[in-house]
């Protein structure tokens, strides 16, 4: 069976409630990409089940990649958007960035970064809505008791040492995953040719959307035309599973504040690292 093409895949990636969702979304809007309008958690993890690494992440390294995957990936993509190249974002594409490289080494990697005051709020919330973020992990074969036993499905995604916050409270357990999750991506980005990575701070999008859209846009070799400009002109009135009204620093007059303010300490280096300033 012949290969079929794949040219310069987008990869969307950052920590889960991080703003990934508004630029995925935004970049789907360009005629040049192929896009399934959608996540594709059960897509990836049904080539690399979790129950075949004993349950202990989603991260996938370059040793997992093979030529059987990227064939399977380049023909679901296309056989979904007729296009060769595409964009893709879920929870856990953060941990899996040698992978992706690995299977697309022409691929650009878009990290959209969330101060940690914002992102831990809205993992909180996040973890009050299982139903939405946990039906994956039902199968899981350890007892979750976050948060006293509030909390008795895991959220979002599993990352190595997660077992270690199973009885934890709901705040260490965004604190870990928002470190574990940010820091896996830095890491992956030394090795990642500087022209196909790029960086937005979520704040800056907020601020200043079209501009940010356009900079991503050009920085992947997208023209950034006057319909894609009126979209981001008005992209945040209609946010895309936003917990609340856009804007920053929420947490601060929010009913997580006291929790939050217990656990920045832990996640300070890796918020410096990611050029925040706590």
């Amino acid at each position: 069976m012949r290969h079929l093409p794949v040219e310069r895949p987008i990869f969307v990636i950052g920590c889960s409630r991080a703003g990934t969702t508004l630029v995925y979304k935004t970049f789907s809007e360009s005629k040049n990409l192929g896009t399934l309008q959608r996540e594709t958690h059960d897509f990836w993890t049904d080539m690399h089940p979790l129950a075949s690494k004993h349950w202990d992440t989603h991260a996938l390294s370059a040793q997992d990649a093979t030529q059987n995957d990227r064939d399977t990936v380049a023909r679901y993509f296309y056989a979904h958007t007729g296009k060769t190249r595409f964009i893709d974002k879920n929870n856990q594409n953060g941990l899996c960035v040698s992978y992706l490289y690995s299977l697309f080494p022409d691929a650009h990697f878009v990290y959209v970064k969330r101060n940690p005051g914002d992102n831990i709020n809205s993992l909180i919330e996040g973890w009050n809505k299982p139903r939405e973020f946990a039906t994956w992990s039902n199968l899981l074969p350890e007892q979750i008791t976050v948060e006293n036993g509030r909390h008795t499905q895991w959220c979002f995604f599993l990352a190595n040492g997660w077992r270690d916050y199973i009885n934890a409270s709901v705040e260490e357990v965004c604190a870990f995953q928002y470190n574990a999750i940010n820091q896996a991506i830095l890491d992956a980005r030394r090795v990642i040719p500087t022209a196909q990575w790029s960086e937005i701070f979520y704040e800056d999008i907020v601020r200043h959307p079209t501009d940010s859209f356009r900079k991503l846009f050009e920085a992947n070799g997208l023209p950034f035309d006057a319909q894609l400009q009126a979209h981001c002109e008005n992209v945040l009135d209609t946010p895309y599973n936003a917990f609340s009204e856009i804007r920053v620093d929420k947490w601060k007059d929010g009913r997580n504040r006291e929790k939050i303010e217990r656990v920045l300490a832990k996640v300070e280096a890796t918020a410096c690292a990611m050029g925040y300033k706590l």
